[in-house]
């Protein structure tokens, strides 16, 4: 039953971004499909050179605690350095994984691209909107 919840909920989610993507119900809404996927695609080569940063800065000591107040390190795994960076790309994080060190400028700077990028991808995309009427 829960299995057949989750794929409903999946393709509620999947119709609805469909939908989205695909209806122009507002006369000056504009979506351009090359521009998304290269959002998309520059957003997923960032997480993975992050990814991949985290990873090797680890190698020379912990860059990831459980919190400011009673730090405990964290096992840098790779999933573990995946989820932090995919946390810190989507927003600016749960609070469960703390950067120190020099990890803490490079989250700073990812979250700093992943913040600005979606806004020029919006700003462009806008801008193509008013030039096509």
């Amino acid at each position: 039953m829960v299995n057949f919840l989750v794929t409903a909920t999946m393709l509620f989610i999947a119709i609805n971004l469909f939908y989205f993507f695909t209806t122009r119900t507002y006369r000056k809404s504009y979506f351009n499909t090359a521009l998304f996927l290269k959002l998309f695609s520059v957003l997923t080569v960032i997480l993975i050179g992050f990814w991949l940063l985290y990873y090797l800065l680890s190698l020379k000591g912990v860059i990831l605690v459980d919190s400011l107040s009673d730090p405990q390190p964290i096992e840098p795994t790779f999933l573990d350095v995946l989820y932090f960076s995919v946390v810190t790309l989507l927003s600016v994080g749960y609070g469960d994984m703390v950067p120190v060190g020099s990890a803490r400028f490079f989250a700073l700077l990812q979250s700093a691209i992943c913040i600005l990028l979606p806004t020029a991808y919006f700003m462009r995309a806008l801008d193509s909107s008013e030039k096509s009427q």
